[in-house]
């Protein structure tokens, strides 16, 4: 394959407005619709190093740069509107994680692809509010973060501690949150607060291998590794008090808990398991891509159909076990303050997944569509007054929480109308990385990595120093970036901000 030079390449990108880019078409093979990417002057820099890398001689290996993936993307048949990267765009596994595509459901030739996805499916996070304050938390601070590190099971090999048997799984693959509410792991109000109620109805378990149910079995209620966490957080700043009243947060220095986590190697199987048949399936089917990691299957064949409901019972796997972790942490905070979660008002404010492929009805060419919306590191954003928001955010727009790193903060921002119209509803998951899991562990020690945290007043509790490297804050885009991008190109809107005080991961 002729490696193009990078002045050729630049031929294809040209500037829309002082946050995006458009990708013309032809800049990657057949592409059906243009390409469009949100940056800021620092993230800027980072998108074209990373394509100018690419253009080297002998660059062959690896993934491909996320402008190419994007484009990559806007090749698939029955993609409507424009392939979008959103601001923590960075490569992945065929789909660049923070990529979101749309695929018309009236169109016989559209596909599904598990690279749109992800390999965590419904990875997400959930915020859960208390009424304690930063001083309430600080003297305890230590103690605290030990007793969740004791409650939740942590790392690569972790096993639940919730009791399941075969059934109970088979239940809970269908049911989701509705079966953590039937074994009373959570809040009747907590599933209003969720995406999908907490519950996607299309989910099969008879579509799911045995070998991805014995990799969940023992994993339901696991934080797992990677960058998976969950982090006592105090608000630092508010943006937008009415919205976030609306949430239940009142002033700076109120203490919130985020658990940031996914399906494990349950959604990791599935994933693997549907990639092999669909690869198959483009043989029968005469379906080409430009990438092959974007194997792909028409919605409505049988192997386009099994994946969506065996994706579906990973997404409801991975609201059990946020729904399993939330009981854990309301127990762990409740015996620490001597008092009772809902003493300490520990209400779960919303609960998002950034790794589905879901049907919802857009407006595309001023008619309302069925599409597939696949948001792979990309977080669902519908506006003010959408039927699918809970009553209580009516007004304000859907909450939207944005992870992240370790030692930097994490955001909660609002659907915007604009966002609706410009990204199916769709804006940022998290910082983004902006060094591979390789270089992090080349570059950083892990006793300076814990010391900058302790500077810092964050008290850490981690399985394994590998990890700390991994997950150093300087190995990701500055997320603060990547918010502040959003909230400029109008995509999502600042409500607030949160810093960690304690942090437990994997």
């Amino acid at each position: 394959m002729v490696v193009r030079q990078y002045d050729e390449e630049l031929k294809y990108i040209e500037r829309i407005d002082s946050h995006s880019f458009r990708i013309k078409k032809g800049f990657q093979p057949n592409m059906n619709v243009e390409g469009v990417f949100y940056v800021n002057k620092n993230l800027e820099t980072l998108m074209f190093d990373e394509l100018k890398n690419a253009c080297r001689p002998g660059q062959a290996g690896g993934f491909l740069p996320g402008v190419k993936q994007i484009a990559n993307v806007a090749a698939l048949p029955g993609i409507v509107g424009r392939s979008v990267g959103l601001p923590d765009i960075h490569s992945g596994y065929g789909f660049a994680i923070g990529n979101m595509a749309a695929f018309d459901m009236g169109d016989p030739n559209s596909i599904v692809s598990p690279g749109g996805v992800g390999f965590d499916i419904n990875c997400g996070v959930r915020l859960l509010r208390t009424n304690l304050m930063e001083k309430d938390v600080r003297p305890v601070q230590e103690q605290l973060v030990q007793s969740l590190f004791d409650h939740i099971p942590v790392g690569v090999g972790s096993k639940g501690i919730i009791p399941m048997n075969a059934r109970d799984l088979e239940e809970a693959l269908e049911m989701g949150m509705d079966w953590s509410l039937r074994e009373g792991y959570v809040w009747a109000e907590d599933k209003e607060h969720c995406e999908e109620y907490g519950r996607m109805l299309n989910a099969d378990p008879n579509k799911v291998s045995m070998r991805a149910k014995k990799r969940g079995l023992p994993q339901l209620g696991t934080l797992g590794a990677g960058n998976h966490y969950a982090e006592i957080q105090v608000v630092e700043e508010i943006y937008d008090k009415w919205a976030a009243s609306k949430m239940g947060i009142e002033q700076k220095g109120q203490v919130c808990v985020m658990v940031h986590s996914g399906s494990r190697g349950f959604g990791h199987q599935v994933a693997t398991d549907a990639l092999v048949e669909m690869e198959k399936a483009m043989k029968r089917d005469s379906i080409e891509t430009n990438d092959r990691q974007l194997a792909c299957a028409r919605i409505r064949s049988k192997e386009g159909q099994d994946y969506l409901k065996a994706m579906a019972a990973a997404a409801n796997f991975a609201w059990v076990n946020r729904s399993s972790m939330t009981f854990l942490t309301r127990q762990a905070f409740a015996k620490q303050f001597n008092s009772t979660p809902d003493d300490l008002d520990m209400h779960v404010i919303y609960d998002v997944s950034h790794n589905i492929a879901k049907i919802e009805e857009h407006m595309v060419d001023g008619r309302p569509k069925q599409l597939l919306v696949h948001r792979k590191g990309a977080t669902r954003a519908f506006p003010p007054h959408h039927p699918l928001i809970p009553v209580d955010y009516q007004l304000t727009g859907q909450p939207v929480l944005v992870g992240g790193t370790m030692g930097t903060c994490s955001y909660v921002l609002t659907g915007t109308e604009k966002g609706m119209e410009q990204t199916f509803g769709s804006t940022c998951h998290g910082a983004g990385r902006a060094l591979s899991r390789a270089k992090s562990r080349r570059n950083f020690d892990y006793l300076d990595v814990l010391a900058k945290m302790q500077e810092k007043g964050i008290a850490i509790r981690v399985a394994s120093p590998k990890l700390v490297m991994e997950e150093a804050p300087s190995s990701y885009k500055n997320v603060t970036d990547v918010v502040d991008t959003c909230h400029a190109a109008g995509i999502s809107k600042k409500c607030f901000k949160l810093v960690p005080i304690g942090v437990i991961k994997g």
